[in-house]
Protein backbone atom coordinates (compact mmCIF):
# COMPACT_ATOMS: atom_id res chain seq x y z
CA UNK A 1 0.00 0.00 0.00
CA UNK A 2 3.07 2.13 1.22
CA UNK A 3 4.92 1.75 -2.44
CA UNK A 4 1.14 2.69 -4.30
CA UNK A 5 0.87 5.97 -2.21
CA UNK A 6 4.47 6.99 -3.52
CA UNK A 7 3.70 5.87 -7.07
CA UNK A 8 0.56 7.99 -6.72
CA UNK A 9 1.96 10.52 -5.89
CA UNK A 10 4.61 10.69 -8.17
CA UNK A 11 2.32 10.85 -10.75
CA UNK A 12 0.58 13.46 -9.22
CA UNK A 13 3.02 15.54 -8.90
CA UNK A 14 4.73 14.88 -12.23
CA UNK A 15 1.71 16.11 -13.60
CA UNK A 16 1.61 19.01 -12.05
CA UNK A 17 5.26 19.74 -12.50
CA UNK A 18 4.17 19.23 -16.34
CA UNK A 19 1.21 21.78 -16.06
CA UNK A 20 3.38 24.30 -14.90
CA UNK A 21 6.36 23.49 -17.33
CA UNK A 22 3.80 24.11 -19.92
CA UNK A 23 2.02 27.53 -18.46
CA UNK A 24 5.58 28.92 -18.54
CA UNK A 25 6.65 27.74 -21.75
CA UNK A 26 3.62 30.18 -22.89
CA UNK A 27 4.92 33.53 -24.02
CA UNK A 28 1.68 34.63 -24.71
CA UNK A 29 1.13 35.78 -21.51
CA UNK A 30 1.74 39.85 -20.80
CA UNK A 31 4.40 41.38 -18.64
CA UNK A 32 3.47 43.21 -15.39
CA UNK A 33 5.91 45.88 -16.40
CA UNK A 34 7.47 47.44 -20.12
CA UNK A 35 11.31 46.96 -20.02
CA UNK A 36 13.25 50.20 -20.85
CA UNK A 37 16.67 49.09 -22.84
CA UNK A 38 19.51 52.10 -22.42
CA UNK A 39 22.46 51.75 -25.11
CA UNK A 40 25.31 51.63 -23.06
CA UNK A 41 26.90 54.71 -24.90
CA UNK A 42 24.73 57.47 -24.25
CA UNK A 43 25.80 60.04 -21.48
CA UNK A 44 23.68 60.35 -18.55
CA UNK A 45 22.32 63.05 -20.27
CA UNK A 46 20.58 61.28 -22.89
CA UNK A 47 19.29 58.51 -20.40
CA UNK A 48 17.49 60.55 -19.15
CA UNK A 49 16.18 62.13 -22.16
CA UNK A 50 15.54 58.85 -24.03
CA UNK A 51 13.75 57.46 -20.87
CA UNK A 52 11.22 59.75 -20.52
CA UNK A 53 11.04 59.95 -24.95
CA UNK A 54 10.66 56.29 -24.50
CA UNK A 55 8.27 56.40 -21.45
CA UNK A 56 5.93 58.88 -21.97
CA UNK A 57 2.60 56.73 -22.53
CA UNK A 58 3.31 55.41 -19.55
CA UNK A 59 2.08 58.47 -17.79
CA UNK A 60 4.16 57.77 -14.73
CA UNK A 61 3.69 54.00 -14.37
CA UNK A 62 6.69 51.70 -13.54
CA UNK A 63 8.95 50.26 -16.00
CA UNK A 64 12.06 48.03 -15.18
CA UNK A 65 15.55 49.10 -17.20
CA UNK A 66 18.52 46.88 -19.10
CA UNK A 67 21.61 48.07 -20.48
CA UNK A 68 22.69 47.36 -24.32
CA UNK A 69 26.16 47.08 -24.74
CA UNK A 70 28.55 45.65 -27.51
CA UNK A 71 28.33 42.39 -25.44
CA UNK A 72 24.62 42.22 -26.31
CA UNK A 73 25.03 43.33 -29.98
CA UNK A 74 27.86 40.80 -30.64
CA UNK A 75 25.39 37.62 -28.36
CA UNK A 76 22.80 38.53 -31.38
CA UNK A 77 23.41 40.18 -33.90
CA UNK A 78 26.73 38.65 -35.19
CA UNK A 79 25.98 35.14 -35.56
CA UNK A 80 24.22 36.31 -38.93
CA UNK A 81 27.03 38.20 -40.07
CA UNK A 82 27.36 41.46 -38.40
CA UNK A 83 30.84 42.05 -36.96
CA UNK A 84 30.30 44.02 -33.54
CA UNK A 85 32.75 43.64 -30.92
CA UNK A 86 32.54 43.94 -27.20
CA UNK A 87 33.62 47.90 -27.77
CA UNK A 88 31.02 48.85 -29.82
CA UNK A 89 28.81 52.10 -29.00
CA UNK A 90 25.29 51.52 -28.59
CA UNK A 91 23.02 54.50 -28.94
CA UNK A 92 19.47 53.59 -29.91
CA UNK A 93 17.12 52.32 -26.93
CA UNK A 94 13.67 50.33 -27.03
CA UNK A 95 10.90 50.28 -24.71
CA UNK A 96 9.56 46.28 -24.70
CA UNK A 97 5.75 45.97 -23.73
CA UNK A 98 4.69 43.03 -24.03
CA UNK A 99 0.39 42.28 -24.35
CA UNK A 100 -1.51 39.36 -24.53
CA UNK A 101 -3.39 40.05 -28.19
CA UNK A 102 -3.05 42.91 -30.47
CA UNK A 103 -0.10 41.41 -32.76
CA UNK A 104 3.35 43.44 -33.48
CA UNK A 105 3.20 47.56 -33.12
CA UNK A 106 6.37 49.53 -33.56
CA UNK A 107 6.50 53.48 -33.27
CA UNK A 108 9.93 55.21 -33.76
CA UNK A 109 10.22 58.22 -31.38
CA UNK A 110 11.37 61.54 -32.18
CA UNK A 111 14.16 62.44 -30.13
CA UNK A 112 14.03 66.58 -29.17
CA UNK A 113 11.65 66.48 -32.22
CA UNK A 114 14.49 64.55 -34.21
CA UNK A 115 13.89 61.11 -35.46
CA UNK A 116 17.58 59.56 -35.49
CA UNK A 117 17.04 56.22 -36.89
CA UNK A 118 18.59 56.65 -39.99
CA UNK A 119 18.03 52.85 -41.70
CA UNK A 120 15.24 50.57 -39.86
CA UNK A 121 11.96 51.73 -40.73
CA UNK A 122 9.24 50.75 -37.97
CA UNK A 123 8.03 47.80 -40.56
CA UNK A 124 11.25 46.43 -40.61
CA UNK A 125 11.65 46.25 -37.16
CA UNK A 126 7.89 44.31 -36.93
CA UNK A 127 8.64 42.25 -39.57
CA UNK A 128 12.12 41.20 -37.99
CA UNK A 129 10.13 40.86 -34.29
CA UNK A 130 7.98 38.34 -35.90
CA UNK A 131 11.03 36.07 -37.88
CA UNK A 132 12.39 36.09 -34.14
CA UNK A 133 9.49 34.81 -32.44
CA UNK A 134 8.23 37.74 -30.91
CA UNK A 135 4.50 38.24 -30.30
CA UNK A 136 1.70 40.54 -29.58
CA UNK A 137 3.98 43.58 -28.24
CA UNK A 138 4.04 47.35 -28.39
CA UNK A 139 7.72 48.35 -28.99
CA UNK A 140 9.03 51.83 -28.66
CA UNK A 141 12.40 52.92 -30.15
CA UNK A 142 14.61 56.41 -30.21
CA UNK A 143 18.05 57.37 -30.43
CA UNK A 144 19.37 60.01 -28.81
CA UNK A 145 22.23 60.91 -32.24
CA UNK A 146 21.52 59.16 -35.35
CA UNK A 147 22.24 55.73 -35.86
CA UNK A 148 21.04 52.50 -37.82
CA UNK A 149 18.92 51.31 -35.01
CA UNK A 150 20.58 47.87 -34.49
CA UNK A 151 21.19 48.73 -30.72
CA UNK A 152 17.58 48.92 -30.19
CA UNK A 153 16.63 45.58 -32.08
CA UNK A 154 19.08 43.88 -30.07
CA UNK A 155 17.53 45.65 -26.88
CA UNK A 156 14.25 43.78 -27.74
CA UNK A 157 15.81 40.27 -28.15
CA UNK A 158 17.52 40.70 -24.54
CA UNK A 159 14.20 42.57 -23.14
CA UNK A 160 12.73 38.69 -23.76
CA UNK A 161 15.30 37.20 -22.31
CA UNK A 162 15.39 39.20 -19.38
CA UNK A 163 11.94 37.70 -18.77
CA UNK A 164 13.30 34.11 -19.06
CA UNK A 165 12.03 33.89 -23.07
CA UNK A 166 14.93 33.43 -24.78
CA UNK A 167 14.19 33.38 -28.50
CA UNK A 168 15.64 31.16 -31.05
CA UNK A 169 19.33 32.23 -32.02
CA UNK A 170 18.38 30.63 -35.42
CA UNK A 171 15.70 32.95 -35.49
CA UNK A 172 17.12 35.84 -34.47
CA UNK A 173 19.96 35.46 -36.84
CA UNK A 174 17.33 34.89 -39.99
CA UNK A 175 15.34 38.82 -38.62
CA UNK A 176 18.94 40.20 -38.70
CA UNK A 177 19.31 39.35 -41.91
CA UNK A 178 15.61 39.84 -42.32
CA UNK A 179 16.58 43.47 -41.79
CA UNK A 180 19.42 43.65 -43.84
CA UNK A 181 17.83 42.49 -46.86
CA UNK A 182 14.89 44.72 -46.87
CA UNK A 183 16.69 47.60 -45.57
CA UNK A 184 19.55 47.60 -48.82
CA UNK A 185 16.14 46.76 -50.99
CA UNK A 186 14.29 50.00 -49.67
CA UNK A 187 17.54 51.91 -50.29
CA UNK A 188 18.10 50.98 -54.11
CA UNK A 189 14.64 51.52 -54.66
CA UNK A 190 14.20 54.77 -52.70
CA UNK A 191 13.69 56.81 -55.61
CA UNK A 192 11.68 54.39 -57.48
CA UNK A 193 8.16 55.71 -58.76
CA UNK A 194 5.74 53.21 -57.21
CA UNK A 195 7.88 52.18 -55.04
CA UNK A 196 7.16 51.98 -51.12
CA UNK A 197 8.91 50.30 -47.66
CA UNK A 198 5.08 49.99 -46.80
CA UNK A 199 4.78 48.23 -50.07
CA UNK A 200 8.02 45.45 -49.42
CA UNK A 201 6.87 44.86 -45.49
CA UNK A 202 3.60 44.06 -46.12
CA UNK A 203 4.62 41.98 -49.32
CA UNK A 204 6.52 40.02 -47.10
CA UNK A 205 4.26 39.72 -44.05
CA UNK A 206 2.19 38.24 -46.68
CA UNK A 207 4.78 35.54 -48.06
CA UNK A 208 5.41 34.93 -44.08
CA UNK A 209 1.88 34.08 -44.20
CA UNK A 210 1.49 32.18 -47.65
CA UNK A 211 4.00 30.34 -46.69
CA UNK A 212 3.13 29.22 -43.27
CA UNK A 213 -0.33 27.67 -44.98
CA UNK A 214 1.34 26.15 -47.22
CA UNK A 215 3.64 23.97 -44.99
CA UNK A 216 0.88 23.14 -42.30
CA UNK A 217 2.95 25.44 -40.38
CA UNK A 218 6.63 24.47 -40.94
CA UNK A 219 5.57 21.20 -41.06
CA UNK A 220 6.05 20.15 -44.80
CA UNK A 221 9.23 22.09 -46.35
CA UNK A 222 8.36 24.24 -49.24
CA UNK A 223 11.24 23.95 -52.04
CA UNK A 224 13.00 27.25 -53.28
CA UNK A 225 10.42 26.90 -56.10
CA UNK A 226 7.33 27.04 -54.07
CA UNK A 227 9.45 29.73 -51.95
CA UNK A 228 9.91 32.15 -55.79
CA UNK A 229 5.93 31.23 -56.25
CA UNK A 230 4.72 32.86 -53.67
CA UNK A 231 7.44 35.69 -53.79
CA UNK A 232 6.32 36.46 -57.34
CA UNK A 233 2.93 36.29 -55.96
CA UNK A 234 2.77 38.98 -53.31
CA UNK A 235 5.09 41.12 -55.17
CA UNK A 236 2.62 41.43 -58.05
CA UNK A 237 -0.29 41.72 -54.98
CA UNK A 238 1.87 44.72 -53.84
CA UNK A 239 2.75 46.43 -57.36
CA UNK A 240 6.11 45.71 -56.76
CA UNK A 241 6.66 42.67 -59.70
CA UNK A 242 7.93 44.87 -62.28
CA UNK A 243 9.90 47.50 -59.29
CA UNK A 244 12.01 44.43 -57.74
CA UNK A 245 14.78 43.26 -60.17
CA UNK A 246 15.78 39.94 -59.85
CA UNK A 247 18.63 40.38 -58.16
CA UNK A 248 16.26 41.35 -55.37
CA UNK A 249 14.02 38.82 -55.85
CA UNK A 250 16.67 36.56 -55.75
CA UNK A 251 17.85 37.94 -52.30
CA UNK A 252 14.34 37.60 -50.74
CA UNK A 253 13.58 33.76 -51.93
CA UNK A 254 16.91 33.42 -49.83
CA UNK A 255 16.04 35.20 -47.34
CA UNK A 256 12.70 33.26 -46.73
CA UNK A 257 14.26 29.73 -47.08
CA UNK A 258 16.81 30.98 -44.32
CA UNK A 259 13.58 32.21 -42.24
CA UNK A 260 11.74 28.47 -42.99
CA UNK A 261 14.80 26.38 -42.19
CA UNK A 262 15.30 28.63 -38.78
CA UNK A 263 12.04 26.66 -37.59
CA UNK A 264 9.89 30.29 -37.56
CA UNK A 265 6.93 28.82 -39.59
CA UNK A 266 6.49 25.94 -36.37
CA UNK A 267 5.59 29.13 -33.83
CA UNK A 268 1.96 28.39 -32.60
CA UNK A 269 0.64 31.72 -33.95
CA UNK A 270 3.12 32.46 -36.44
CA UNK A 271 0.92 32.63 -39.18
CA UNK A 272 -1.42 34.72 -37.21
CA UNK A 273 1.11 37.49 -36.60
CA UNK A 274 2.05 37.53 -39.87
CA UNK A 275 -1.51 38.38 -40.92
CA UNK A 276 -2.29 40.62 -38.17
CA UNK A 277 1.13 42.89 -39.62
CA UNK A 278 -0.21 42.97 -42.87
CA UNK A 279 -3.83 43.82 -42.25
CA UNK A 280 -2.02 46.82 -39.31
CA UNK A 281 0.71 47.65 -42.25
CA UNK A 282 -2.65 48.42 -44.86
CA UNK A 283 -4.50 50.20 -42.65
CA UNK A 284 -2.02 52.40 -41.51
CA UNK A 285 -1.49 53.87 -45.00
CA UNK A 286 -4.95 53.01 -46.54
CA UNK A 287 -4.57 55.74 -49.45
CA UNK A 288 -1.40 54.24 -50.54
CA UNK A 289 -2.85 50.37 -50.66
CA UNK A 290 -5.74 51.67 -52.22
CA UNK A 291 -3.92 52.59 -55.18
CA UNK A 292 -2.55 49.54 -55.24
CA UNK A 293 -5.36 47.76 -55.68
CA UNK A 294 -6.55 50.31 -58.08
CA UNK A 295 -3.31 49.92 -60.29
CA UNK A 296 -3.99 45.97 -60.21
CA UNK A 297 -7.31 46.06 -61.18
CA UNK A 298 -6.37 48.48 -63.90
CA UNK A 299 -3.64 46.09 -65.26
CA UNK A 300 -5.90 42.99 -64.44
CA UNK A 301 -8.97 44.55 -66.59
CA UNK A 302 -6.04 45.88 -69.47
CA UNK A 303 -4.84 42.08 -69.70
CA UNK A 304 -8.38 41.03 -69.89
CA UNK A 305 -9.09 43.33 -72.72
CA UNK A 306 -5.67 42.42 -74.40
CA UNK A 307 -6.55 38.39 -74.18
CA UNK A 308 -10.29 39.28 -75.72
CA UNK A 309 -8.75 41.37 -78.21
CA UNK A 310 -5.84 38.54 -78.70
CA UNK A 311 -8.42 35.54 -78.87
CA UNK A 312 -10.68 38.00 -81.67
CA UNK A 313 -7.93 38.74 -83.49
CA UNK A 314 -7.10 34.62 -83.89
CA UNK A 315 -10.55 34.20 -84.74
CA UNK A 316 -10.95 35.97 -87.73
CA UNK A 317 -7.19 35.10 -89.00
CA UNK A 318 -7.97 31.83 -88.91
CA UNK A 319 -11.58 32.45 -90.85
CA UNK A 320 -9.55 34.30 -93.57
CA UNK A 321 -7.22 30.76 -93.95
CA UNK A 322 -10.29 28.70 -94.09
CA UNK A 323 -11.57 30.81 -96.70
CA UNK A 324 -8.63 30.92 -98.57
CA UNK A 325 -8.54 27.14 -98.39
CA UNK A 326 -11.84 26.79 -100.46
CA UNK A 327 -10.22 28.45 -103.46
Amino acid sequence: MKRLLTAIMAIAFGAFGLGIQHVNADTGEAWDKPVVTLGSSLTESQKRGTTNTLTASLNGGTFDTLTVDGDTLVKYLNPSGSNFTSSSGVWSSAMVQKTDNGGINVQILNYAGVNNITTITADQYRNAALTAGVTNANIYITSAVKIDGSGALAGVYAAFAQHGQNLSSSQVAAAQDEVNTLSGITQANKNQDGYSDKQLNNAVAGMKSQMASQSNNGQQTLSQNQIGNIVDSQLKNNNLGTIINNNQRTQIVNLLVKIQNSGALKGTDFKGQASKLSDSIQNSAKGLFNKVKANLNTQEGQNLFQRVMTAISNFFSALADWVKSLF
